[in-house]
């Protein structure tokens, strides 16, 4: 099963999805990242995923090209007030997770703090993910 995370940028909560699904993913399950306007993986997104013990210094953001969409079983879109593509062909499913860059107005703490909230919204849904399909 091949299974690809989507989000505008493919910087944060798509690349924390990623990590959280391979860390937890059963055999035979191959997980991918991508955004329909890649930009950099925020030093946020791997901020909180080092707290997990899970590495995203050598993740790069990607676009949909650049993963094997083709291929793929489930394409799941993490957008919450932006839009993310249809893919035809791939079972979509959506996870509607609030962005949690994008607030310049916080503290470093605070920012890191949105960062935790969704990478654990995120592992929460991938668990029932996994759950259910595998």
């Amino acid at each position: 099963m091949i299974v690809i995370f989507l989000c505008v940028q493919n910087s944060a909560r798509s690349q924390m999805a990623e990590g959280l699904a391979r860390t937890m993913a059963p055999a035979g399950v191959e997980v991918h990242s991508a955004g329909s306007s890649p930009l950099l993986v925020r030093p946020q997104a791997i901020a909180v995923m080092a707290e997990e013990g899970i590495d995203l210094t050598i993740h790069t953001s990607k676009g949909l090209d650049e993963v094997p969409i083709e291929h793929a079983d489930f394409l799941i879109t993490l957008c919450a007030e932006e839009f993310c593509p249809v893919v035809p062909g791939v079972t979509p499913l959506h996870w509607p997770i609030e962005d949690p860059a994008g607030h310049g107005d916080e503290s470093e703490q605070e920012q890191l703090q949105r960062f935790r909230v969704a990478r654990d919204e995120i592992r929460g849904r991938i668990a029932a993910f996994y759950a259910e399909h595998c």
